[in-house]
């Protein structure tokens, strides 16, 4: 299985970090830079967002509150559950770099190129992904008030300003003035997508160049790393059962449970390394390291899966319920 050329760049992005951080002027600079692109990243996801169809997508309220439940109440459950494993398989730092991973909203992109693989139900994807995005500006961030309280990254007052700030304001501009950029964005959205990923990496640097000034990849070995590996293929194996098997039980058809089980189970890094900066600043490196790794690991099995279900689909054809709302996928929105 190829590995996404992305994840590539970020690793190396990584490397680059622990051979030349950023220090002195050049950190301030740096961190500066990330703050910015963080903004302007949230900026160009509200004007990519369509409000017209997130509004369609309400018709069909069952599937999206059981995408929204999965990712927002299911994942952190398990998310929880994994604190028993600390000091004795995870560290503290990454045991908190896990949970934030399960507060992270679902992505859009990925979710639905595998329920299109699989032939499942494409415009529930769509507004599943938008819908889990939305909300997760907002729920994120409270969740991990919550549930990570002043450990790890010292969440705060001051965090919390500092959210509504860099991601909720730039959002909500976004959507404001989407009625007047919104056809420059969609014109020019292989350019703004190189952008998004060129931001990104420049907070991977960012995060990491701060780890390595605080000296806190000491607290990682080798031994941690496979166990963090092995921890976060039962978290994804849990996670794709219980949608599959979950939706079949609540009555949905087989093009909606594929919807749900690509858009229930999956993690976004483009929605959730901005905000594990924002949330953690200095010990955002280790925050993020578990986030880097399911994501590849969800790309990997769920491009399988989805190659199975549509193998599936050709031997036992099954007409999927309708969607009354249409359209076609919009690229370049969060991941």
């Amino acid at each position: 299985m190829p590995i996404d050329p992305y994840i590539l760049l970020l690793l190396g992005t990584v490397g680059l970090a622990a051979l030349l951080p950023a220090r002195g002027t050049g950190a301030d600079v740096a961190s500066g830079a990330s703050t910015a692109a963080i903004a302007f990243l949230f900026f160009l996801y509200g004007a990519r967002l369509s409000t017209r169809e997130a509004l369609d997508g309400l018709r069909h309220w069952r599937l999206h509150i059981t995408v929204l439940a999965c990712t927002f109440v299911l994942f952190p459950l398990l998310g929880l559950a994994a604190r028993g494993l600390v000091p004795v398989l995870l560290t503290h730092p990454l045991y908190q770099g896990l949970l934030f991973l399960t507060l992270v909203p679902s992505t859009i992109q990925s979710s639905i190129a595998f329920t299109s693989i699989a032939r499942g139900n494409v415009p529930a994807a769509i507004c599943a992904g938008s819908f889990s995005s939305l909300v997760g500006i907002i729920v994120t961030p409270l969740l991990a008030a919550v549930l990570l309280g002043n450990s790890g990254g010292g969440f705060s007052a001051d965090s919390l300003v500092k959210i509504v700030l860099q991601l909720l304001v730039p959002f909500l501009a976004g959507q404001l003035l989407r009625r007047w950029i919104g056809g420059f964005v969609t014109r020019h959205k292989k350019v703004l997508g190189l952008v998004d990923r060129g931001s990104i990496l420049l907070v991977v640097y960012t995060a990491f160049s701060e780890g390595m000034a605080q000296g806190i990849w000491h607290q990682v070995g080798l031994d941690r790393l496979v166990t963090l590996l092995a921890v976060e293929a039962v978290l994804l194996a849990v996670m794709l059962a219980l949608t599959w098997h979950g939706g079949k039980a609540l009555g949905f058809g087989r093009g909606d449970r594929i919807a749900i089980q690509f858009a229930g189970s999956k993690k976004s890094l483009a929605a959730g390394l901005p905000m594990a900066s924002v949330l953690f600043g200095a010990h955002a490196s280790l925050a993020v390291l578990p986030l880097m790794l399911f994501h590849q690991m969800q790309l990997m099995v769920c491009a399988v899966i989805a190659k199975r279900r549509a193998h599936d689909a050709e031997e036992t054809p099954e007409p999927s319920a309708p969607h009354p709302a249409q359209g076609q996928p919009q690229s370049g929105v969060l991941r």
